[in-house]
């Protein structure tokens, strides 16, 4: 183990005292923990490049001192218990304070120094109604695990950089088959970026078409993920009303081609209602948009799992003007951690955004995205698909049943014929937060949608995910909500 030691060998204090103060200043600011085991004499004389003679007389200072003991056949530690008198006479802040030039952040820090982010902190509960997580469990481990040995033991090519900032030009072509089946996307591979999730892909839209002060009109509610992605980078947000048919293009009228440069929708299963935008509608946005010259981000983040009703194609594929960037994520269709989305964006804007994606990660890990070429050519992904929206909708029809029972009029449903969650508002005159901390005390988390409105933030309204609960779980789990409003 080698040690960051600063010496200074011109200077007027020994090298056996300066070593001494760097290893105690080490030990009482954590850097070195208690009883961690720190080099032999040797071996960190011929790291720093000096005698042993100065490291042994520095070491039997801090071991007389109390800071260090050895352990015949083992070596020596940081005692497990340090001085008290000297922690007292000299505090670790007192030790570790230096002197630090101010820091003059660029927009981007200014920004998010001063936007509070939530970071979702799920509470320790029997039954969590927190949305966004797939039913992990339900993953064929074994299968994936196959596919990822098959590349492991061809060859060494995935250990290496990628040729193509793009991505792997065969997972490209799959995708693009993929979306042409089931989304009716119109693109050729070569318009497809992958990404790290749909996250990254909203990042570089961003920083490549908003420069601070541009607008962005968004759903009301909204994903806060994207919305902190542009405020961060400047723009000035301006909410849109969502009702049971999505984004309600009339209101788009209030603002002009001076107020906005980019509109974020969701619209095959709005977030967090649930709505999906109707086909009337997609047409009348499209014809909006290109009247004011308005591109659009469609993020297209779980329209697989749809329940009883047809699906109505992506935006992106009634789009003959090249208005829409069309988002679409792995995460929500087999696991969160896998980390892999995709960017289809209009043919024009494919050097710039393959730039902006090199310089910012050079490419997306390459195993990952061969195993899943693999995964979507040999039928994997679809047959999945079909099995888990059958679970979900199980699951879904569970949940509904139990908000009617045991809620009946208290509970209005909100989009269930989509997505892995509902947003359901309660009838009662409890606060969120009220409920909240009653459910906790039972056993029950639960999410508020408060967050996901940017103007407007009415009370009782919830999400409700059920993706990785039992059966069981979810009727239980309404239960006890039903019963904690009632009193």
């Amino acid at each position: 183990m080698d040690l960051a030691i600063r010496l200074d060998s011109d200077a007027p204090v020994p090298l056996h005292r300066q070593l001494y103060e760097e290893l105690r200043r080490a030990i009482l600011t954590g850097r070195l923990s208690k009883g961690k085991r720190i080099p032999s004499t040797r071996a960190l004389a011929k790291s720093l490049g000096i005698s042993r003679t100065t490291v042994t007389v520095a070491y039997e200072q801090l071991l007389s001192e109390g800071y260090l003991q050895t352990t015949v056949g083992s070596g020596t530690f940081v005692c497990s218990q340090l001085p008290d008198e000297l922690l007292h006479s000299a505090p670790i802040d007192a030790i570790n304070k230096e002197s630090y030039p101010p820091v003059k952040l660029s927009n981007y820090g200014a920004i998010l120094a001063n936007t509070e982010i939530p970071y979702y902190q799920e509470a320790d509960l029997p039954i969590s109604f927190r949305y966004g997580q797939p039913a992990i469990d339900q993953f064929p481990l074994k299968l994936w695990r196959k596919l990822l040995s098959r590349h492991c033991c061809s060859n060494l090519d995935w250990l290496n950089y990628g040729t193509d900032a793009r991505g792997y030009k065969p997972l490209r072509e799959a995708i693009a088959g993929y979306l042409s089946r089931s989304r009716a996307v119109q693109c050729e591979p070569d318009q497809i970026i992958i990404t790290s999730g749909s996250q990254q892909a909203l990042d570089l839209i961003t920083r490549l078409l908003i420069a601070p002060g541009d607008g962005i009109a968004l759903e009301e509610p909204g994903y806060p993920g994207a919305r902190y992605i542009f405020l961060t980078q400047g723009a000035k947000l301006y909410p849109v009303a969502v009702d049971e048919s999505g984004l309600v293009i009339e209101k788009l009228a209030n603002y002009d081609k001076k107020s906005i440069k980019l509109i974020y929708i969701t619209p095959s299963h709005q977030f967090p209602t649930g709505a999906v935008l109707s086909l009337p509608r997609r047409l009348e946005l499209l014809v909006w948009a290109q009247k004011m010259g308005i591109m659009i981000i469609e993020d297209d983040y779980d329209s697989e799992y749809r329940y009883g009703e047809r699906p109505i194609p992506a935006l992106q594929g009634l789009d003959h003007s090249n208005l829409v960037l069309y988002i679409g994520t792995f995460s929500k269709m087999l696991f969160p951690s896998l980390r892999i989305g995709y960017l289809v964006v209009p043919q024009h804007l494919v050097s710039l955004l393959t730039r902006a994606k090199w310089l910012t990660d050079r490419h997306s890990p390459l195993l990952e995205q061969k195993v899943l070429v693999d995964f979507l050519n040999e039928g994997h992904l679809e047959s999945y698909i079909r099995r888990m929206r059958t679970h979900y909708n199980r699951l879904r029809e569970v949940l509904v049943e139990a908000l009617r029972t045991y809620l009946a009029q208290k509970v209005t449903i909100l989009g269930e014929k989509a997505g892995i969650h509902l947003m359901v508002r309660l009838n009662t005159q409890l606060s969120d937060e009220e409920i909240i901390h009653r459910a906790a005390q039972v056993g029950v988390s639960m999410v508020t949608a408060q967050p996901y409105y940017l103007e407007s933030k009415p009370k009782g309204e919830f999400l409700f995910g059920y993706a990785q609960l039992t059966s069981t779980q979810i009727q239980e789990g309404i239960r006890k909500i039903a019963q904690v409003i009632a009193e």
